[in-house]
């Protein structure tokens, strides 16, 4: 069911918006997401389990619900963006952008011409309808399509400012975890050092009128980043909410049947 992308119109008009990542490879997971409130979800194809196939379903299950279906593809494979967008998501989330040059490829890959090199077959794919709207999605695409560039290493720190500055790029998103790894400081996302790398990069998206989006991390809660200036966060997922809950009931047992009358032996 191709739409207009709210996403990304919500964005233009500088609204914060929230989300969730989703690993499992499951419409089921994904319908009870598509309709708990979130803003968006990231089905995520750089580590989750998902193949191009149960993607299908699952953004069929997204685009009968209020949130808006992006997908973190593996890496800068223009035929992998191109796949992924021909299926229906309305946006895509790109790992690893450390150059203007990958995130003007990456734009390519994602717009038809004369913007970019996107292959073309309006009246085949599912996200035109497989045909239904042919002429409205060739259209229109180009402007409904939302690219997100993730920047974490610190060669994209360095080129932080060139890669705002490429025309299609629609957000600039921080991935603060792989970025403590580049720099050496894997998993203290929270290091001065680390902290910093982080803060250049806000700098130059914000010089640059880009849209800021990233995970919460120690240092930042909610609040934090959107006072920051962060309009998107995607915190949490599928899996990490499913143990969460569970660990939550387990530990809710464990404390009523150690106490009180109904304690063990």
């Amino acid at each position: 069911m191709y739409r207009s992308n709210r996403l990304k119109t919500r964005l233009k008009n500088g609204e914060i918006v929230f989300g969730s990542w989703n690993v499992f490879a499951s419409s089921f997971a994904t319908e009870v997401m598509a309709h708990a409130g979130f803003d968006f979800v990231i089905i995520d194809h750089e580590h989750g389990v998902g193949d191009l196939g149960m993607l299908g379903y699952q953004l069929q299950v997204l685009s009968g619900s209020p949130a808006t279906s992006l997908v973190r593809v593996p890496g800068q494979d223009a035929n992998y963006i191109r796949r992924v967008l021909d299926l229906g998501a309305e946006g895509v989330v790109v790992p690893g952008i450390n150059t203007a040059a990958e995130a003007k490829a990456v734009v390519a890959a994602a717009l038809y011409p004369p913007m970019g090199s996107r292959g073309a077959a309006p009246g085949t794919i599912r996200a035109s309808g497989f045909g239904a709207l042919a002429k409205e999605y060739a259209r229109t695409a180009n402007d409904n399509v939302l690219v997100i560039c993730q920047i974490e290493t610190v060669e994209g720190v360095e080129n932080a400012a060139e890669i705002a500055a490429v025309q299609g790029v629609d957000m600039i998103f921080v991935g603060p975890y792989d970025l403590s790894a580049s720099a050496g400081r894997m998993g203290e996302m929270d290091h001065p050092e680390v902290v910093a790398l982080i803060d250049k990069i806000e700098v130059c998206s914000k010089a640059a009128g880009v849209p800021l989006g990233s995970v919460l991390r120690p240092d930042m809660d909610l609040e934090k980043a959107y006072t920051r200036g962060y309009q998107m966060i995607a915190t949490g997922s599928d899996s990490t909410r499913l143990r969460a809950a569970c660990l939550s009931d387990v530990s809710s047992f464990q404390a009523t049947a150690s106490s009180g009358p109904f304690k063990r032996s």
